[in-house]
């Protein structure tokens, strides 16, 4: 049984641990309001990129259209784009983009496809590397981006798009968190090169003439909705990361509580006990005497 200086010292020590993640909550929280609202602002943006997109692809096709939209013509090497955060203590959100992105190189591989990845962020590095250490293609390093920024977006889609061109791959499939709750952080998997065109391209009755051209247009939009498609990866990844981190410290908050309480029972039952003891040996003296 552990003494009464140990129970002490340990009661105080989760007080201690308790009031640092009763902080990072707070803070998580602050910062989920503003990463939330970014990231739920960028989504209209993307749809209507996507949408304008969609009409120009559906007016070209075959060796007219841009590489990025046309693709190389194979689909037997595909890069796994994976967004994970560069710190922890949010829970169980790395592990299940992780999850995700090896769930799609098994799902690749079964069909005798070659897989790479390309990691954004620190934190997924280790466990993909560990099952996947020769088939690492790239590391982009965020750590040092205090907010998402769209530079680094533009970064590594050009990083991406220069690959792509230059034949290393042929299907590029970015893997990340959606936000949807501080609860909820769904990962999910997207073809971003080559740009997928729409299934269906919106109906109109009105007639549209480019200046530029369909395909002089496109040359400029696709890398700009690539861009946009990673910058949108990245304001999901921080609001999805604050969203986490913060039921994950309110849960290790309320753990700490609990284990104060536990720990408190037990010393002042031991105390008790003690007491008892000393008295029971005073009162036995006594009556020798």
């Amino acid at each position: 049984m552990a003494s009464l200086k140990e129970l002490k010292d340990r009661i105080k020590s989760v007080k201690s641990t308790q009031k640092i993640t009763k902080a990072k909550q707070m803070v998580a929280a602050a910062k989920l309001r503003k990463a939330q609202a970014a990231a739920e602002a960028a989504r209209p943006y993307a749809d209507r990129l996507a949408g304008v997109m969609g009409s120009l692809a559906s007016k070209v096709s075959g060796d007219s259209a841009p590489l990025l939209l046309r693709g190389t013509g194979s689909r037997q090497r595909h890069l796994l784009v994976v967004v994970n955060t560069d710190k922890g203590l949010c829970g169980g959100l790395n592990a299940n983009i992780v999850k995700e992105a090896k769930k799609q190189a098994k799902a690749l591989m079964a069909e005798g496809k070659d897989v790479s990845f390309y990691l954004v962020g620190k934190k997924g590095r280790a466990p993909i590397k560990r099952d996947y250490a020769g088939q690492i293609d790239a590391q982009y390093d965020t750590s040092e981006m205090k907010n998402p920024d769209f530079a680094e977006a533009e970064k590594i889609a050009d990083e991406l798009v220069a690959k792509f061109e230059n034949g290393e791959f042929d299907v590029a499939h970015l893997v990340y968190p959606i936000f949807k709750s501080a609860l909820a952080q769904d990962p999910t998997t997207t073809q971003i090169l080559p740009v997928p065109a729409p299934e269906t391209a919106a109906e109109s009755d009105s007639v549209v003439e480019y200046e530029p051209d369909e395909e002089a247009i496109l040359e400029d939009l696709l890398p700009r909705y690539i861009k946009t498609q990673l910058f949108g990866a990245l304001l999901e990844r921080e609001a999805s990361e604050q969203g986490a981190s913060m039921t994950a410290m309110d849960n290790a908050t309320r753990n700490a509580g609990d284990l104060i309480d536990k720990l408190t029972i037990q010393y002042n039952r031991s105390r008790q006990a003690a007491i008892t003891t000393e008295l029971i040996e005073i009162i036995a003296g006594a009556e020798a005497l």
